[in-house]
């Protein structure tokens, strides 16, 4: 059975604010399980208008199988603080450094990097910056330039709110969106968390110019796959069997640019972690494993 979807970290798992050279993230952090030989560590960054938390529900099967992982919330996102107007601290190659500056606070080791959506392209930008502390990349429903024509208009209602309104004032809105029937404006909250008091709460912790500096970042993406295919990293580009944020067709052009293990997981959409934990939590392990044997 899928393990619900919640804002609790699992039993054995330590919130906390890791140190890194660049501030301090807010981090969920789950150790292989008790008695399980362990094969790696693995640094989970969340997506668009997501955090830590949308991967919850991975923590202990990732964990039965020997491995240690450390979701953040990103600067400006959730429960890591960020500047509330200034733009350019969400710029993407600030946030890539803040990536390797996290890598080098949790492990020695290199560390297996997994991005999900936002999180994978900016995972892209780090490795495109420094491939060293890094094991390998997961690609989880993350595209390999902008985000669809649908999901850059939503992110557009999103920005245009944002410039005249409150995020209290945002929240309401959007789910007044979402409560009308047949609308298909309303913009999605990344993740597929369920309990609308915890995800009022992640929104309202969301400063508005991460949003809309990130926001903009997924609008304009360039394709930098042929810079990716260049890097000495396996790769696994995995996403759920439908996605309206990148067409499959995408997904699957991408992995074989990149020569990558490419999963489908039958039953999800754009959050596989949500949707889908324990056959998305197998198909990592199970590449992250492969590798131990290369």
């Amino acid at each position: 059975m899928s393990r619900p979807a919640t804002f609790v970290p699992p039993p054995g798992a330590r919130a906390y604010s890791l140190r890194t050279a660049r501030g301090e993230f807010a981090v969920v952090d789950t150790p292989a399980a008790d008695g399980v030989e362990p094969r790696g560590v693995a640094l989970l960054l969340p997506g668009f208008t997501g955090s830590k938390e949308d991967f919850n529900p991975l923590h202990l099967p990732l964990a039965a199988r020997g491995y240690r992982t450390v979701a953040v919330d990103g600067r400006g996102q959730h429960e890591t603080d960020g500047p509330e107007d200034d733009e350019s601290a969400y710029a993407q190659e600030e946030l890539a450094k803040d990536v390797l500056a996290q890598a080098e606070a949790i492990a020695t080791e290199p560390l297996h990097l997994l991005g999900h959506s936002l999180g994978g392209q900016i995972s892209r930008a780090a490795v495109l910056i420094d491939h060293s502390p890094f094991r390998s990349l997961t690609l989880m429903a993350s595209g390999p330039a902008q985000i669809s024509a649908s999901q850059r208009q939503r992110v557009q209602l999103l920005r245009d709110a944002l410039a005249v309104m409150s995020m209290a004032q945002v929240w309401d809105a959007i789910q007044a969106m979402e409560a009308a029937p047949e609308d298909t404006d309303a913009v999605r909250l990344d993740g597929g968390l369920d309990n609308r008091d915890d995800l009022r709460r992640r929104w309202l912790g969301n400063k508005p110019a991460q949003l809309l500096a990130t926001g903009r970042q997924l609008c304009a993406e360039p394709d930098r796959v042929a810079q990716l295919a260049a890097v000495p990293l396996p790769f696994h580009v995995l996403s759920g069997a439908l996605d309206d944020t990148w067409p499959l067709a995408l997904l699957d052009e991408m992995a074989l640019r990149l020569n990558a293990r490419r999963t489908v997981i039958e039953g999800a959409e754009h959050s596989p972690n949500t949707d889908r934990p324990l056959p998305t939590a197998r198909a990592i392990a199970d590449f992250w494993d492969d590798l131990l044997a290369l």
